[in-house]
């Protein structure tokens, strides 16, 4: 290990010099220039906004995003309201002895398309890596985050208090969308020899299409999710994360005045260093990081959030008054409740990313015979990032009196200082605590995407050491020049290809919707067995 992380850091040392000098000369905007003239035709493709009126203009993404969690939420009977005990429960590890039931029988066999998948059975006699609650931290190490803080903050100051309902509303429906693509992730899985277990939109598009007689088509929607998950790794999942947590630790430790400021290759250096520590041990390592880092910041989050509440307990009442009088009835604000609405659900598809397909790479590691047991688990993932996390946010905003549509031009960086703001006119020495937990929420978004990325690569290039290793050092190379340079264009290439994601992946999960209900069946029956 030790060899592996000096030999990460030799290699990285050019790549400083480079990012630092590219800092100074300005060069990072003339690439950021270049890049943006070749890429800008893509960016505005996946971002592209639909016009409903002078006021209103709408992303297309919503739209499959939206309707797509309504029609699961409707095709499984509200499985996001009905699901939501037993999820608790398979978290809390009382059904556990359903995984115990029976033996199931290992297939040497290769997928043949028959009734049931050989290649399914094999990985469902097979003990998997890690535990149900490890594959939700996992999942929601890559999304509770800078959107939860900063977002937010956006939000409502575009679409008032109001934008809280509807972004509720969207996180519910979410929970549906999470629940069918991480069963298909567990479903149609890869589990080597070395019980490495490689899972995910690209293996469910694949297998799972070719039992519906498209295995071309399932092919192609596979490497082309592959493609823009690497380039989300990378950028979004990456560089943003790097970048965003440097410009708020300079800004609270002084500024211009500040030790880091223009040493933000300094600043990614250690982030890369920790990053790749964690990520070479792969998805064990990281959840292991997971499961302690994640219910940690969102714990603390939560309790300061509650903390303001309590201190301005009499004004709760008031607050939610705003949210639902404003989710109706949205005077004054641009579009009206069309433009509230739009803001809510902007957010919280951008936030909990259901749908996209990533959460299901984490979810595919875990130590289950029935893939559905998975799928309630994820479920809430949705509810604790958007339902839970978010609406503290929009909460204490509101309260506090920070909502003001002055600020709705603010970017990410502004947006948590507000949000900084809002909780130190209660807690005064919050916003250091707020820098600590936003650099937490990146570090976490970073080594989990790291391995989203690193899924979507071996899926491409194979799964040898050496497509490994070129991955994780290029990945934490990226840490470091995302803290050090400004390359907007980059990251917004990149969150547009993490959006672009979404396109195969709700092809493949429309079409395998009728199999999902199978493993739900399949599930429900083992535990009423259990039961009896």
């Amino acid at each position: 290990m030790n060899k592996i992380l000096v030999s990460l850091l030799a290699i990285m040392l050019p790549y400083i010099s480079i990012a630092q000098e590219a800092t100074e000369q300005g060069l990072d905007q003339k690439i950021d220039a270049v890049f943006g003239n070749a890429t800008g035709w893509f960016v505005k493709l996946i971002f592209y906004k639909i016009p409903f009126s002078e006021d209103v203009q709408v992303f297309w993404v919503l739209f499959p995003l939206i309707i797509g969690a309504l029609y699961f939420t409707i095709y499984f009977k509200f499985i996001n309201v009905r699901g939501f005990w037993t999820a608790i429960n398979v978290v809390r590890g009382k059904y556990d002895d359903v995984e115990a039931e029976g033996k199931v029988e290992v297939s040497p066999s290769e997928f043949t398309g028959a009734t049931d998948n050989p290649d399914t059975i094999k990985i469902e006699g097979h003990e998997g890596e890690v535990s149900h609650f490890q594959a939700l931290t996992a999942a929601l190490s890559a999304t509770v985050g800078l959107g939860n803080i900063a977002g937010v903050a956006i939000a409502v100051s575009i679409g008032g208090a109001g934008a809280t309902f509807w972004m509720i509303i969207a996180g519910l429906l979410g929970m549906a969308s999470k629940f069918v693509e991480c069963t298909l992730g567990v479903k149609y899985r890869d589990i080597d020899a070395d019980g490495t277990v490689y899972g995910g939109p690209m293996y469910y598009l694949k297998k799972g299409l070719k039992t519906k007689g498209l295995g071309g088509l399932g092919k192609v929607l596979a490497v082309c999710f592959a493609v823009f998950c690497i380039g989300g790794s990378l950028g979004g999942g990456n560089m943003f994360q790097a970048n965003q947590a440097f410009q708020l630790v300079e800004s609270i430790t002084g500024g211009k005045t500040s030790f880091f400021h223009g040493k933000g290759w300094l600043f990614g250096l250690v982030m890369a260093v920790f990053v790749g520590i964690v990520i070479i041990g792969g998805i064990k390592k990281i959840a292991k990081v997971t499961d302690k880092i994640v219910p940690f910041m969102v714990g603390i989050y939560v309790a300061a959030s509650l903390f303001v509440l309590i201190a301005k307990f009499d004004l709760i009442g008031a607050a939610f008054g705003q949210i639902f009088d404003g989710a109706f009835n949205a005077a004054g604000i641009a579009g009206g409740v069309v433009g509230v609405l739009v803001q809510g659900f902007k957010r919280a598809a951008f936030s909990n990313e259901a749908g996209v397909g990533s959460a299901s790479i984490a979810h595919a590691a875990v130590k289950t015979k029935y893939p559905a047991s998975e799928g309630m688990v994820a479920l809430l993932g949705p509810f604790i990032d958007t339902v839970v996390v978010c609406t503290m946010t929009a909460l204490v905003l509101i309260i506090t009196g920070y909502v003001d549509a002055n600020n709705s031009g603010m970017n990410n960086a502004q947006a948590i200082l507000l949000t900084s703001s809002a909780f130190e006119s209660v807690i005064d020495w919050f916003p250091y605590m707020l820098t600590i937990a936003v650099v937490l929420f990146a570090f976490s978004t970073m080594i989990s995407w790291s391995y989203y990325g690193f899924q979507a690569w071996a899926y491409l290039f194979g799964r040898s050491k050496a497509a490994e290793y070129s991955y994780k050092i290029m990945f934490c190379v990226f840490v470091i020049i995302g803290a050090a340079a400004s390359l907007e264009s980059v990251i917004d290439f990149s969150d547009a290809m993490i959006f672009a994601m979404l396109v195969p992946n709700m092809i493949g999960l429309v079409i395998l919707t009728p199999k999902v209900k199978e493993e739900v069946v399949k599930y429900m029956e083992a535990i009423k067995r259990l039961k009896a």
